[in-house]
């Protein structure tokens, strides 16, 4: 009788086809053990729900898959507790769990890899990662999306500039400014709930790539995941990662509003606009200037973007060349979306938190929403209305009345009707009324507006929806 290779052996997972070990080199880059242990709680789950069903389509004995989903429970444990002895000579989780498992219950362990392969066992370890970050992603942007949402509360009749260019352009409220976040993290929400629904569908059960000739039900397995439905082709299901892609993507969007916020929060507060306080909580000091408090947690968010986007090129240009079906080329998807998926998750965390803690300005803010001719439009708006001119020529109109202001130093509101009207006669006092930035917000009242009813009514309606 011929006795079986030892497991230990890392020649024993390809079989008798080599006779000699892999030189030091080759094992060292062809070894994931040291990252894609992340994976362990996801490949035992897929463990025993494979056991199981091999069970249950009569494929292996009860006894064997009692023996082996209770090993894996114990393996778990070890790692979870950190008694685990890793090795990279077994190369990966999936190798390294099943050593183990033989070492814990003995030869049932052996019939664990009946109909599957590390292709498709891979495939679902890593679906099921990424499935669980988007839902980590999703419950990280409703926190910091009831932040902003309060923010709005606070603030829904605050005065403040408005800008385009970084130049004022007309005055809004501060929770309108909020609530633009809001839309944006709802729909950086959105993407990730659809490309959960997307991913979806379970990989086990394609084996290598072409499927088996066991009679397994790989219905069972897919719910017993969690999985609305098994994946519909073989190949497709070892051989893609367009899930983590789409994971990446939408992460490098949401990281790009974080960016763009974390910019408005170091401009906000500088010592030239003073629009906010960071508390002690989010900033710095200085080695050498005593007076600094840097906003340093800003300035970091609004890097990160970097490593999440580096990491959405990396995965692309891995894949891009891969023909059908698993290459191992594919070993390379997973460290930069573990490492954007932490990236993003601390992001988030310190976003909201900054969110939750900041407070704006009033005074500050109102001053500065009354500068630089805010209410220009305004007074164009009111020629059109009250004087019937046709909007270009109120916005010629308005537009030398500026330049006068400019020119003595002024605002709109502090030219004398005489002078207005040396510029038309039509122009009576009653243009003052829109020429104060109370007034132009309370004017903004479309839908979706700065007006302070319509931002209180988009309060309500995401305190309603984030609830």
């Amino acid at each position: 009788m011929t006795a079986s290779p030892d497991i230990k052996s890392a020649n024993h997972m390809w079989g008798g086809r080599f006779a000699e070990g892999p030189d030091a080199i080759m094992q060292a880059i062809n070894a994931s053990i040291g990252f894609d242990k992340r994976l362990y709680a996801q490949d035992i789950a897929g463990s025993r729900a494979h056991a199981a069903m091999l069970a249950a389509t009569g494929i292996i004995t009860p006894s064997d898959a009692e023996a082996i989903g209770e090993g894996l429970l114990t393996v778990l444990s070890e790692i979870e507790t950190g008694a685990f002895p890793f090795r990279t000579d077994l190369e990966d989780i999936h190798m390294n769990v099943e050593n183990r498992l033989k070492e814990i219950v003995g030869t049932p362990a052996g019939r664990l890899h009946t109909a599957r392969s590390r292709n498709d066992q891979v495939a679902v370890d890593f679906r099921l990662w990424v499935r669980d970050q988007c839902d980590a992603a999703i419950a990280g942007l409703t926190l910091l999306m009831r932040a902003f949402v309060a923010q709005a509360e606070a603030g829904a009749d605050w005065v403040m500039p408005g800008f385009t260019h970084l130049q004022t352009a007309q005055p809004v409220t501060w929770g309108h400014h909020m609530l633009a976040y809001v839309e944006m993290f709802a729909r950086d929400r959105s993407r990730f709930e659809d490309a959960r629904q997307r991913m979806n569908e379970c990989p086990l059960g394609a084996a290598a790539l072409a499927g088996t000739g066991f009679a397994i039900d790989r219905q069972m397995t897919a719910r017993a995941l969690g999985f609305d439905r098994p994946t519909a082709n073989s190949l497709d299901s070892v051989s893609d990662r367009d899930f983590a892609l789409e994971f990446l993507a939408a992460s490098s969007i949401c990281a790009m509003h974080l960016s763009r916020f974390a910019e408005e929060l170091v401009i906000w507060s500088s010592a030239q606009f003073r629009f906010v306080r960071l508390s002690d909580k989010w900033t710095t000091g200085s080695s050498i200037m005593p007076q600094k408090k840097n906003p340093d947690a800003a300035e970091l968010l609004r890097a990160k973007i970097g490593r999440i986007l580096g990491a959405t090129v990396a995965l692309f240009t891995v894949m891009k060349g891969l023909p059908l079906t698993y290459s191992k080329d594919m070993q390379e998807d997973k460290e930069q979306v573990f490492d954007a998926a932490d990236t993003l998750m601390l992001c988030l965390a310190a976003m909201t938190g900054m969110v939750g803690d900041m407070t704006a300005n009033r005074a500050v803010l109102a001053a500065a929403a009354a500068s630089g001719f805010s209410t220009a439009t305004d007074l164009a708006d009111w020629l059109v209305r009250e004087l019937g001119l046709p909007f270009r020529e109120a916005h010629h109109v308005t537009g030398t009345l500026v330049a006068l202001a400019e020119a003595k130093g002024c605002d709109l509101p502090d030219l004398s009707i005489a002078e207005m009207c040396a510029v038309h006669p039509g122009i009576n006092p009653s243009v003052y009324s829109v020429l104060g930035v109370e007034n132009s917000v309370r004017s903004r009242q479309s839908y979706g507006g700065t007006a302070p009813d319509q931002v209180r009514a988009q309060v309500a309606r995401w305190q309603k929806a984030l609830a």
